[in-house]
């Protein structure tokens, strides 16, 4: 039980810092390499404009432990390229902070406070979705562009891990993007054990001046 939440919680990590890196990965569907070189050149030219983020989140988390899906509703803040909140406001407030290589997660009603390195998790997302290519990402991922999204009116794109020791946690990461934005608007991770935590964006707010408090666990 403890890998396993320890291997969960890394993964929560880089969905939680995919907020911080990616706003679109695609913008025209297809399946052609050439296609997707050329959607990622322009998604990543459209992050380079986006230093600040703020959005409504819902967190849905489906597992074999569950009798139904965990639901829990909060509000985020992003300052790239390394800082994510969020606090947590249903069913119980929490706060989980990512600043650098560190996260800390406060549970005020169970008394809880825990700090965690996340380097690992953090240089691989820096590594392929901010500072990489689509090429070193095709290295690591099967991608696929899906002609049609579960989610209407957003583009869909699917990865799948090549290398066995990530499968080993994380089976395929999928991201929806909103194409009036280039904005992400949901991702869901799918674990190996078939276990899944979804995340789904509202009310998205690009380049907000943030206050001096907002990346405080203490407010």
């Amino acid at each position: 039980m403890a890998v396993k939440q320890r291997a969960h919680g890394a993964a929560a990590a880089v969905l939680m810092l995919m907020l911080g890196a990616v706003t679109s990965t695609t913008q025209a569907p297809s399946s052609s390499t050439s296609s997707f070189d050329e959607s990622y050149r322009r998604a990543q030219q459209a992050n380079a404009s986006l230093k600040t983020l703020t959005a409504d989140f819902t967190e849905s988390t489906t597992s074999s432990l569950l009798a139904r899906p965990l639901v829990s509703h909060g509000t985020l803040a992003v300052q790239r390229p390394s800082r994510v909140i969020l606090r947590y406001s249903e069913p119980e407030a929490r706060v989980v902070l990512i600043d650098g290589d560190r996260m800390t997660m406060t549970w005020p009603s169970r008394q809880l406070r825990q700090e965690t390195d996340i380097k690992r998790a953090q240089s691989r997302v820096q590594r392929y979705f901010v500072q990489g290519s689509a090429e070193e990402l095709r290295r690591e991922f099967d991608i696929e562009l899906r002609s049609t999204s579960e989610r209407p009116g957003t583009q869909e794109v699917r990865l799948r891990p090549k290398r066995k020791l990530i499968r080993e946690t994380l089976t395929t990461l999928e991201l929806w993007v909103d194409p009036s934005t280039s904005l992400l608007s949901a991702m869901r991770m799918t674990f190996a054990n078939g276990d899944t935590k979804t995340m789904t964006l509202a009310r998205v707010v690009s380049n907000p001046a943030l206050g001096p408090d907002t990346f405080s666990v203490e407010r």
